[in-house]
């Protein structure tokens, strides 16, 4: 049973492709698209999502697309999943029934459950992920460039 939602699989996997091919150019969201097999219209709305986020750099132009606005280490999945929730916060769902059960009983136990889900996908980082990747050659035989700072 997977816990996260489609949006946020898909915005980890965008993170992690753009991770591995945005360099020397950016990432193309169309290339983007067509290596997960989905539209571009698709997927536009949550790289724009991670853009607002801090997680992803927009280049405009010809040769635009999208690259990391941090280093590999220093992005986790807990936090490219809290800024896919927030932008999904009011998406017209129903609201939640008003009870005493729900309020003091299942809201505590599923924040707690929650944000203990969320302390374990901190834990993971883009660099985690990548590597990952790498050992198991997803993307084939790719030379990847090392992430480094000076």
């Amino acid at each position: 049973m997977m816990l996260l939602s489609r949006r946020s699989v898909l915005a980890i996997a965008a993170v992690v492709d753009v991770a591995l091919h945005a360099r020397p150019l950016p990432v193309a969201a169309k290339l983007l698209a067509a290596r997960h097999r989905l539209p571009p219209r698709h997927l536009e709305t949550v790289l724009q999502t991670l853009v607002r986020a801090g997680v992803l750099k927009g280049v405009r132009g010809p040769r635009g697309g999208y690259e990391l606005a941090r280093e590999r280490r220093r992005i986790s999945a807990g936090q490219i999943v809290r800024a896919v929730m927030a932008a999904q916060e009011d998406d017209g769902l129903p609201p939640l029934p008003e009870s005493k059960l729900v309020e003091q009983v299942i809201e505590p136990s599923v924040k707690e459950a929650g944000e203990a889900f969320l302390a374990r996908l901190d834990s993971v980082t883009i660099e985690d992920l990548c590597r990952d990747a790498e050992m198991k050659s997803v993307f084939g035989d790719v030379a990847v460039p090392m992430d480094f700072t000076i």
